[in-house]
């Protein structure tokens, strides 16, 4: 006896087909400089909702504008530092800082971001 045949979804093609039309973003952050050194880090959804808004102060802001330069992801950047992501996000958020030769890449990563993406290529 043979089994009637099943509607199957392909999965592969579906994944192919929103690939060729261009995936849109998921999350968008921006960063905006602030008159007092801080910076202004907002973490939008594709549907316009506000996920994060928060203030960045001025002591946190070498970490968030090296990566936020650079245009990489959080686990981009850790990777290309050399460092795991907990490491960068505990930097990001101000619980750990860095120090020694991870300071000196953050400082070439501000002042050169080009230099840095081609880095990571």
């Amino acid at each position: 006896m043979t089994k009637p045949a099943r509607n199957r979804r392909d999965v592969n093609a579906e994944l192919r087909e929103v690939i060729a039309q261009g995936a849109p973003w998921v999350r968008r952050t921006e960063f905006v400089p602030m008159a007092d050194g801080s910076l202004r880090r907002r973490i939008t959804r594709h549907d316009g909702t506000v996920e994060k808004d928060e203030v960045i102060d001025a002591a946190r802001v070498p970490v968030a504008a090296a990566r936020a330069g650079t245009g990489l992801s959080q686990a981009e950047f850790a990777h290309l530092l050399g460092v795991s992501l907990r490491t960068l996000q505990d930097w990001e958020s101000g619980r750990r800082n860095p120090s020694g030769a991870a300071e000196t890449l953050l400082r070439i990563a501000v002042q050169h971001p080009r230099i840095v993406r081609e880095a990571a290529a």
